[in-house]
């Protein structure tokens, strides 16, 4: 979807690519850490009492559960289900 002028897109992508690439970085952190924080008060108002195993499987469905086959997606949930990295 495209909703944005095509000079104020430039624009953004100008002042975007004048940053340092570890402004860039330190930028792209800390959306993702506003976007994990987002999800997990999302799961905890949907489940006040989630545990920490099932958040951190939780969490990984929102995050990558379109991007694995099922087979995959049910090894890495038993690894985190027992504290193990997958």
């Amino acid at each position: 979807m495209k909703d944005t002028a095509p000079e104020v897109a430039e624009l953004f992508h100008n002042r975007l690519m004048a940053l340092s690439g570890e402004e860039r970085l330190k930028m792209g952190c800390s959306m993702y850490e506003t976007a994990r924080r987002l999800v997990i008060a999302s799961l905890k108002a949907q489940d006040p009492y989630i545990s920490p195993t099932e958040l951190r499987k939780a969490l990984f469905l929102r995050f990558y559960g379109k991007d694995f086959e099922p087979e995959t997606i049910t090894k890495i949930l038993t690894a985190l289900g027992q504290g193990r990295r997958p």
